[in-house]
């Protein structure tokens, strides 16, 4: 069982940035993949980013080049550096995580525990 716990969110203008981040719980979250999605109101989950046991990461076409996801295994903690911030990034913003570490996947029904959610909002 693993208990994710996101921080960082907030108001920022376009073109600022943000960093997020998503610490878990429990002694094997090194062996855990874990992604980030975000809803916008009205809209569908969205994947943002995701990274693998090894480091290896993934992205969504809309915030390639502009967000990083990393991880920090000794601190049970997995980050998402925001560049370039853009009114449409406006979301809440979810990690998520599944035992299947070697998995960077896209998909959010591959994910089994979710955190809370984080709330960035990006003014024009």
């Amino acid at each position: 069982q693993v208990q994710l716990v996101e921080a960082g969110g907030g108001l920022v203008q376009a073109g600022d940035s943000l960093r997020v981040s998503c610490a878990g719980s429990g002694r094997t979250f090194d062996s855990y993949a874990v992604g980030w999605f975000r809803q916008a109101p009205g809209k569908e989950r969205e994947f943002v980013a995701a990274i693998n046991w090894s480091g290896t990461a993934a992205y969504g076409d809309s915030v390639k080049g502009r967000f990083t996801i990393s991880r920090d295994d000794t601190r049970r903690t997995v980050y998402l550096q925001m560049n370039s911030l853009k009114p449409e990034d406006t979301a809440v913003y979810y990690c998520a995580a599944h035992s299947r570490g070697w998995r960077a996947g896209d998909e959010a029904q591959d994910y089994d525990y979710w955190g809370q959610g984080t709330q960035v909002t990006v003014s024009s």
